[in-house]
């Protein structure tokens, strides 16, 4: 069979990486791809807002499967799109996908169909919103954009001071555009973070490991929210008990509440989750896998992901057992120097030969010119090393990832290396 993975980047590396694995692909294509996926598989320089193209792609090269990879286009409808045409597409409809696409939404989701979250209130006037914080406690507090802002949207404030900023910044300044019209303010909630990812065919559902992520660009979470600077998975912090409850207060209640409202969800619902002192809340709704928590969660999946694809697509989810290796797996993100600011490109990557043959490079912000990489994004690659335990794990994705150099790289230290200490010392 012949699948289309839509993205550009880690994610969709991996995502590509998996499938090739499976003996009942044949060919496996990219919509836009970037500099690692060009040496995999075959590309197609298409916009993802020209959904026409894209559907005549698919038609000419007769793809069983497409597989959408980034939350834009699946906001805007590429599934529903796909589908009236007959083809097979993995991802949810945009009245899905508003989950993550709206954060006023999702919120409101949560509150009607009582799913554990966070307290907050809605603006879409700057006064009113300024009024509102004056009239809080000074502490800790987060404020969101409502729309997609690569995964940058959301400010933790220290105090009501930042707070104020933040809302001046997103809103009256637009740094985040559009998303940014309408904001949510939130209590700012404390524990663990993690991943949760959740297959489901809107009927039935399966769970791939949990993960946890590093937003934060600068080592101990300092520095600005990123898109992401590394993974890890599984995590112990989810224990078996904390997972019971996720499931049955949260990810139950979301598919039955989407079931109510009328809203056919197939795909992959990604659940950040905030592990409070009461119990896991909701910290946001992802509606496609996470990056770069795929780099991680893929890598330990044993099941041919192929299978899981076609019984998400086709309804029969239910009927297949989705198993997992029993090992550690961590991704560092070797990103431009000034990430998540302004930054430059056009560096040559050298090193990316020395690297132990069992390490995994899945690329992100690359291109590629002749047989040469440079880097044309933020985040340029993702190193992932596994191992029988995460001591293991981390120690061979450092000691390779130093290997590789471009002008300006940076990365984080400490990828994992905090919960080794909790949890294994």
């Amino acid at each position: 069979m012949n699948v289309l993975v839509l993205g550009s980047g880690g994610r969709e590396h991996a995502l590509i990486w998996k499938i090739q694995q499976s003996p009942q692909v044949e060919e496996v294509y990219a919509i836009p791809g970037n500099g690692g996926i060009a040496g995999i598989s075959k590309v197609a320089n298409i916009s993802l807002n020209n959904f026409d193209m894209i559907r005549k792609f698919i038609e000419d090269r007769e793809i069983d499967v497409t597989i959408v990879g980034p939350e834009q286009p699946l906001v805007e409808g590429i599934v529903d799109y796909l589908e009236s045409h007959g083809l097979q597409v993995f991802g949810p409809s945009a009245a899905g996908a508003k989950l993550e696409g709206s954060k006023v939404f999702a919120k409101n989701f949560m509150k009607r169909h009582g799913i554990p979250t966070a307290e907050y209130a809605e603006f879409s006037e700057y006064e009113h919103a300024r009024r509102y914080l004056q009239k809080q406690q000074d502490g800790p507090i987060v404020v969101k954009a409502d729309g997609l802002a690569a995964g940058k949207g959301s400010i933790v404030c220290a105090n009501i001071r930042e707070a104020e900023s933040a809302i001046r910044v997103i809103m009256q300044d637009e740094i985040f555009g559009k998303a940014g019209h309408q904001i949510i303010i939130e209590e700012c909630m404390s524990g663990e973070e993690t991943s949760l990812f959740v297959v489901t065919d809107g009927k039935d559902y399966a769970l791939l490991s949990p993960a946890q992520d590093f937003k934060r660009a600068l080592d101990d979470d300092e520095g600005k929210n990123t898109g992401g600077m590394g993974s890890y998975a599984p995590t112990p912090v989810f224990s078996s008990e904390l997972q019971y409850r996720a499931i049955s207060q949260i990810v139950e209640p979301v598919l039955e509440g989407l079931k109510v409202d009328g809203i056919r969800y197939c795909g992959m619902l990604y659940v950040g989750l905030m592990l409070t002192e009461t119990g896991p809340k909701v910290v946001e709704f992802n509606c496609r896998f996470g990056d770069p928590e795929t780099q991680v969660v893929l890598p330990l999946l044993a099941t041919d992901i192929m299978d899981i694809f076609h019984a998400t697509v086709s309804g029969k989810l239910g009927e297949i057992s989705i198993q997992l290796r029993s090992e550690y797996a961590v991704c560092v993100i070797a990103a431009s120097g000034g990430y998540p600011d302004a930054y430059q490109k056009g560096k040559k990557i050298n090193g990316l030969e020395n690297l132990d043959q069992d390490v995994l490079i899945f690329h992100a912000g690359t291109e590629r010119k002749a047989d040469q990489i440079f880097t044309s994004g933020g985040r340029v690659l993702g190193i992932t090393a596994t191992a029988n335990t995460l001591h293991g794990a981390i120690q061979k994705v450092y000691k390779n990832i130093s290997k590789i150099h471009f002008e300006g790289i940076q990365y984080r230290q400490d990828i994992g290396s905090r919960v080794l200490k909790t949890y294994f010392s």
